[in-house]
């Protein structure tokens, strides 16, 4: 028995251990997901200290440390130096699973269907030409024209790599699978802004690598709260997606940009620099990777700017890191498409990913236009060439009620809780993709639903 009475003692949780032969600290885990997972224990719900929940349930301090340990490295909760462990905000990172036939989607990202003529040419040219066997073999090896034509579209970002630093990976997402599984182990934390792309958040839980969010001020990452987590959260990395953040839009500034290059090389911080929406943007300054090369990962993915069928992402990363970031790369993959290498090769070479950069640009601002058209009035974040608007909603409404009202009636929609990062309730808000309807007329009528929606608050 405890040798406190807790019968009249407030606590934010009381769990009773659930019987079984595991260890009695992963009985204990089970529990705690089991109700955060339920809803008993809702986000941001300060948990009680560890010594207090021990005293509590009769047990040794290191078992409630172990549970919790084990909890945060799913995401579950959230631990703050000087202020407890929390109920982390935004558990769901499922962005992928579909709504419904009948729904209009602007909730999972998708660039808008174009129709892509440059790229079908030359899938043909490339399938009438001789040896075309050998685009399904496998490619066990790096081609140099491949790694050439990858180092010039990272010109293109801004980047000077020789051809042989230039690394392939199945797209963004497996890009940072790969950074993640290849440079960090379970328990290490990676810095983060406090809203951050679900799929960061994913890659994360599955690995049991915690995410900390980063203390901004005037909502951008400021040198005081990233030395802060550096000193006290014990962050190992940062994560940043410097132009059209994904899911607020906002492009650091130069002087940020300047702030994160030189914190990183004064205490050895490594810097993941997403690039996915920078070639979205007409003019930009230069990546972090151009200040800080010896501490900056880089990836940038050709789904979003040029082609979603292209599941192909370049990358970069320091002498050091090399190896072991290739060594992760064929650990999931084996080896890359020697068909979509040769088809983005051609693309890049030719010039025609210029065209269809711009293809993607012109579409963009058509819908953005027309957003900001049947949405006047409401706070709308986004520059003219985004895949994606930024709503924030008036009235005290969360994203998620938001999300579940949209819904209701036919508009799927992401709340900001699906990419909180923390202890903090997110701000109120709601991520639309307005490229992911198939047509103009689906957007026009999902956006007049969202307006209605709007003008209910």
């Amino acid at each position: 028995m405890p040798f406190n009475r807790f019968d009249n003692y407030p606590m934010s949780w009381r769990p009773v251990l659930p019987k079984g032969n595991a260890p009695l600290y992963r009985l204990l885990a089970q529990q705690l997901e089991q109700d955060i997972t339920s809803g008993k224990l809702l986000p941001g719900t300060q948990l009680p200290p560890q010594r207090e929940l021990a005293d509590f349930l009769d047990i040794n301090l290191s078992t409630v440390s172990r549970a919790f340990k084990l909890c945060m490295g799913k995401g579950l909760l959230h631990g703050e130096v000087g202020s407890g462990t929390f109920v982390a905000y935004g558990m769901e990172t499922n962005v992928f699973a579909p709504p419904g036939p009948a729904t209009i989607e602007m909730g999972s990202l998708a660039p808008e269907t174009i129709p892509a003529q440059e790229a079908t040419e030359l899938l043909a040219q490339m399938l009438a030409e001789p040896g075309v066997g050998g685009l399904f073999q496998y490619q066990h090896y790096p081609v140099a024209r491949h790694q050439e034509a990858g180092a010039l579209f990272l010109a293109k970002l801004g980047l000077t790599v020789p051809p042989a630093q230039v690394q392939f990976a199945g797209g963004g997402q497996n890009a940072l699978a790969a950074i993640l599984a290849g440079l960090f182990a379970p328990g290490d934390k990676i810095g983060t802004s406090p809203l951050v792309y679900p799929g960061l958040k994913s890659a994360a839980k599955l690995l049991g690598i915690q995410l900390v969010p980063l203390r901004e001020r005037q909502g951008e990452l400021c040198e005081e709260g990233l030395r802060y987590a550096i000193d006290n959260e014990g962050i190992r990395a940062i994560y940043v997606m410097p132009d059209l953040h994904n899911p607020t839009n906002h492009n650091m500034s130069p002087v940020c940009r300047a702030m994160v290059a030189r914190t990183a090389q004064q205490t050895g911080l490594l810097v993941l620099e997403d690039g996915i929406n920078s070639l979205l943007r007409t003019q930009r300054p230069a990546p972090i990777v151009a200040l800080a090369p010896g501490q900056t990962v880089y990836l940038a993915s050709l789904s979003k700017v040029l082609l979603p069928g292209l599941r192909l992402a370049y990358m970069t990363a320091p002498e050091h890191l090399a190896t072991q970031l290739q060594t992760a790369l064929y650990n999931l993959n084996l080896t890359q498409s020697g068909l979509l290498l040769e088809l983005a090769s051609r693309l890049i070479f030719s010039g025609r990913a210029n065209t269809l950069i711009a293809t993607r640009r012109k579409r963009a601002a058509a819908r953005n236009r027309l957003a900001d058209e049947l949405l006047a009035g409401y706070t709308l974040l986004g520059p003219p060439t985004c895949l994606s608007r930024w709503l924030l909603l008036p009235g005290g409404c969360t994203g998620y009620a938001f999300e579940q009202r949209a819904l209701a009636r036919g508009v799927a929609v992401y709340g900001a809780e699906r990419f909180a990062v923390g202890k903090n309730p997110p701000p109120a808000g709601v991520r639309l993709a307005i490229t992911a309807p198939e047509t103009t007329a689906r957007l026009a009528e999902a956006l007049h639903t969202v307006r209605a929606l709007l003008d209910e608050l």
